[in-house]
């Protein structure tokens, strides 16, 4: 029997190029990029696990209702220093004071996923890994923050960048810690029909 490709339409919830990336890896291509654009603000007192689960079912949610009988996926990633969220360094005073903070320390890196199906039936997963850093030098702060890697990124880096030279060991997913856990995502994708 011939296989057919008829395949649902397939919508990112993120404008981060790191997802499509990882997404090209498993062969998949969003038909349309639709970021959700919701208010991340943590709540008072929230703790990171549900924070960056609700994030990611939220976005999904948004565009869901915008995308009726699409596959839709989301995440949300954050950098956890003990029970502290780390935000997103979009300057960099923002970027040394998470460096500072995760420097000869190890801390979590936290990546929900939510994908929605044609059906409008939503699923949720948690990845979580564990990094550890290496103690930074004023001169490796400097060269990092000159490098730029650090904007827009959750705790202030990339580690598939240049800051993976400070990355003693890792417990977990690296897609996961780059943004999009790939086999917790393809699996998800696969339930909501799929094919990858």
């Amino acid at each position: 029997m011939a296989m057919t490709h008829q395949h649902p339409r397939f919508i990112l919830a993120s404008a981060s190029p790191r997802r499509q990336e990882l997404l090209a890896r498993i062969g998949l291509t969003p038909d349309a990029v639709d970021p959700a654009d919701i208010d991340e603000t943590p709540r008072k007192a929230e703790r990171p696990e549900p924070h960056v689960a609700r994030l990611a079912a939220e976005k999904a949610a948004v565009v869901a209702a915008r995308h009726p009988g699409a596959v839709v996926l989301a995440a949300d990633t954050l950098v956890a220093a003990g029970l502290r969220i780390l935000p997103k360094a979009e300057d960099e005073a923002t970027a040394r004071q998470c460096l500072a903070l995760l420097s000869g320390r190890r801390h979590r890196v936290l990546t929900a996923v939510t994908v929605v199906d044609t059906l409008g039936v939503a699923r949720h997963r948690l990845s979580r890994s564990t990094v550890r850093v290496a103690r930074l030098t004023d001169a490796d702060v400097e060269t990092y923050i000159a490098s730029g890697e650090w904007a827009g990124k959750a705790g202030g880096y990339a580690i598939q960048g240049r800051f993976e030279a400070h990355v003693q060991w890792m417990e977990g997913s690296f897609s996961g810690i780059m943004g999009l856990p790939l086999a917790d995502a393809r699996a998800m994708l696969r339930t909501a029909g799929l094919h990858v």
